[in-house]
């Protein structure tokens, strides 16, 4: 189903409301592999086949001249491997930190939007999920508020950034590294500012943090909160296309160091545990990423990202620092133009903190093998072919190696297959 209203009378503003739905099904096949041993967080090592679904309607509104609103109800249902455990870099983006066996309705997003019009003159605005058809100017400043998600605004990337249409990677889609804040559906409350002129934008954002690392519920107080900061650069490159983003966040909450869980369970004698030892302190972090057009089928991608490694994990996954690139391919070659090929690979680290907690047999957002005995970094190549079937319709093939998981050289490697269906009209 999709509808647009188009105005009739004012020119600026063609589309008033729109309604767009969506439904994605990531089903993965995880078959048996080496595993010695495992802990309370590890990746199940026996044969495993689990599915995500999810169905999203896109309701948008114009309010005024610049203003919109926008409110996504969705329903999900399914699980990731393991229950989203035991990969740092985990091979779903469609699967959350929570799961239930029967469909379940939830309000991801409801936002207001707001443009504000500084010249330089209108450029065309593609109607689309979230996004009312019509024209914009081309420097503006744009304020957004409400509950979204943090990515969708920072730290986008055109090849590598939806795992409904391309990479299914936590650590490829987004930079491993970056803790942002986010429930454990990923999205939060927070705004944002963009000021955007001819070659370049800048950003900044305030995000609600959950009440514990990793929760269902966001803190209510809003005291426990994430600063991000992302300039934008966009150029040509023989004549190509291409964006330079540098981001930087803060995270400002209740959390605990490492070496201080490590060192009241040698006291003790107990597994160290950072529930025990949180206290309000700072987490920052810094990510690079670089896409660029090369010809008019291809297009590469970089990250660069690192963050605090003697604190622990808040909200995303236990990556202290990461490297992913690679390529998208359309099929104009081979007479598809409307398919895409994708490639990547991606190297996840951890902090020598974070190496002594989980080999002292510490439990993380992830992963958790209840011991370290040999570190090795997670290292993780995917690929993709999404066919374009229909207008409305794709289907997928992803299939992901990964070396080390949650760097562990005792464990794996896994393959993970995945099968991906996509309906968006």
């Amino acid at each position: 189903m999709l509808s647009e209203h188009a105005l009739a009378s004012d020119g600026e503003a063609p589309f008033d409301w729109s309604l767009h739905v969506q439904l994605t099904n990531v089903t993965q096949f995880q078959p048996s592999f080496h595993s010695p041993y495992q802990g309370a967080n590890s990746l199940d090592p026996d044969t495993h086949v689990d599915e995500t679904v999810d169905v999203t309607l896109f309701a948008g509104l114009r309010l005024w001249r610049g203003a919109e609103l926008y409110a996504n109800p969705e329903l999900d249902q399914g699980f990731g491997l393991s229950d989203t455990l035991g990969v740092a870099g985990f091979p779903s983006g469609e699967a959350y930190k929570v799961g239930q066996n029967a469909p379940y309705l939830r309000l991801p997003r409801a936002f207001f939007r707001q443009v504000i019009d500084l010249g330089g003159g209108d450029e065309p605005v593609e109607p689309g999920p979230n996004q009312l058809g019509g024209t914009q100017s081309r420097d503006r400043l744009t304020f957004t508020a409400g509950k979204f998600a943090a990515v969708d605004l920072f730290d986008t990337n055109r090849y590598a950034h939806d795992p409904r249409a391309d990479f299914l990677n936590w650590a490829i889609i987004d930079s491993g590294a970056f803790d942002y804040a986010a429930d454990a559906w990923g999205y939060t409350y927070g705004m944002a500012l963009e000021w955007t002129q001819s070659w370049w934008t800048a950003r900044a954002g305030v995000f609600d943090l959950s009440e514990v690392p990793n929760s269902k519920h966001l803190d209510e107080s809003f005291s426990q909160v994430a600063f991000m900061v992302e300039l934008e650069e966009r150029h040509h490159l023989f004549g190509r296309a291409g964006k330079l983003k540098l981001l930087g966040w803060l995270n400002r909450a209740r959390m605990a160091s490492y070496r201080d869980a490590v060192a009241l369970g040698a006291e003790t004698g107990e597994t160290p545990d950072v529930a025990a030892v949180r206290h309000r302190q700072n987490r920052p972090g810094i990510a690079l990423n670089l896409e660029q057009e090369v010809t008019s089928d291809l297009g590469v991608f970089l990250r660069l990202s690192s963050d605090d490694g003697r604190k622990e994990a808040f909200e995303f996954t236990e990556i202290n620092r990461s490297v992913s690139g690679g390529l998208s391919l359309t099929g104009a070659r081979w007479g598809r133009p409307d398919d895409t090929f994708g490639l990547a690979a991606v190297v996840n680290g951890m902090s020598g903190d974070a190496r002594d907690y989980f080999a002292a047999g510490g439990l993380g957002i992830l992963i958790g093998d209840g011991r370290l005995p040999h570190y090795g970094a997670e290292t993780i190549l995917e690929t993709y072919y999404s066919l374009r079937v229909r207008r409305w319709l794709c289907l997928g093939l992803d299939y992901q190696f990964i070396q080390n998981p949650a760097y562990n050289r005792d464990r794996g490697p896994v393959s993970v297959v995945g099968l991906r269906v996509h309906l968006e009209m």
